[in-house]
């Protein structure tokens, strides 16, 4: 058993989570949906994206007024967040501290800003949302907002 739980645990001591069916379109639609209602409740612009386990774009949607830079940032914090089974902020915090931390700049594909968040449904990576537009705590809280209509 402790063997099984030492080959599940990888960098920034996180436990692997296995991957499970890919979200589908109108899961993707009501995850999106939340994190939208909670950019709302903020007047934050924001644009939101949700992959598939393998980081493919299911569902994307860009509030008006949202920075143009977003689009592509949303999906790339979702992409990063489904391939590395993490969240960003994981890296951003790694980053932040320097160090060897600053290794995670070189990994192809690791979104070093918060935002990005792996959908875990019956304890395994359905897909993962991105969001982005405002502060990086802002996009955080509105991807939060999304993951949390996942079980």
């Amino acid at each position: 058993m402790v063997a099984v739980l030492a080959l599940t645990v990888c960098a920034f001591g996180q436990a692997v989570v296995p991957y499970g069916t890919s979200i589908s379109a109108d899961a993707a639609k009501k995850v999106a949906a939340a994190a939208i209602a909670e950019a709302k409740k903020n007047n934050w612009a924001m644009a939101v994206a949700i992959v598939d386990t393998a980081g493919y774009l299911v569902y994307f949607e860009r509030m008006p007024e949202t920075q143009l830079g977003s689009v592509e940032i949303a999906i790339e914090k979702a992409k990063s967040a489904a391939l590395f089974r993490r969240p960003t902020k994981a890296f951003q915090d790694a980053v932040a501290g320097g160090g060897e931390g600053l290794r995670i700049l070189r990994l192809t594909g690791a979104m070093p800003v918060e935002g990005g968040i792996p959908l875990i449904e019956g304890g395994k990576l359905i897909g993962a949302i991105g969001a982005s537009g405002g502060a990086s705590e802002e996009d955080g809280k509105t991807a939060g907002a999304g993951a949390g209509m996942v079980k």
